[in-house]
């Protein structure tokens, strides 16, 4: 969860009555954090806003969306690189399901951020304060030491 994800959440809050975070559960993926945990972190950052929801889910993100009558998905897009792969799902997204995607540009501030990026500077030294919420990075920098 980095600022950039925040900013977007705390944008789409002002636009819907409810906003649902919700957390896909891979287990074909190994993340540093679990499912839990990152729900966790999320909720965390996120309580402060009345309309905010996070759930964990399992499967294809419109099939979540179907089953919990959530019409849109809102995605964040930080360069012109990010709309033809977002475009494509969400075309499918609404072809298999009739669910809408909007898309909103990233604050400028946040457009280098990702994921990715954040834990490889902590993992190296160097500091990304300012950039995920304080709780993140407290989280990100104790388990990155545990992990090595």
């Amino acid at each position: 969860m980095t600022n950039g994800h925040l900013d977007i959440i705390s944008r789409a809050s002002s636009l819907y009555d409810e906003v649902v975070v919700a957390v896909l559960i891979n287990k074909n993926k190994k993340s540093l954090f679990t499912v839990d945990e990152r729900a966790d972190m999320i909720s965390e950052v996120t309580k402060d806003y009345g309309n905010v929801r996070v759930d964990k889910f399992y499967g294809l993100t419109v099939d979540y969306c179907r089953e919990q009558n959530i019409p849109v998905i809102v995605r964040g897009l930080r360069a012109v690189s990010d709309y033809e792969y977002e475009l494509q799902m969400a075309q499918m997204n609404h072809r298999i399901a009739g669910i809408e995607t909007l898309f909103m540009a990233t604050n400028p501030e946040y457009a280098f951020l990702s994921s990715s990026l954040m834990k490889e500077v902590v993992k190296f030294g160097g500091d990304i304060s300012g950039l995920v919420p304080d709780s993140v990075h407290d989280r990100l920098v104790e388990r990155l030491r545990e992990t090595g």
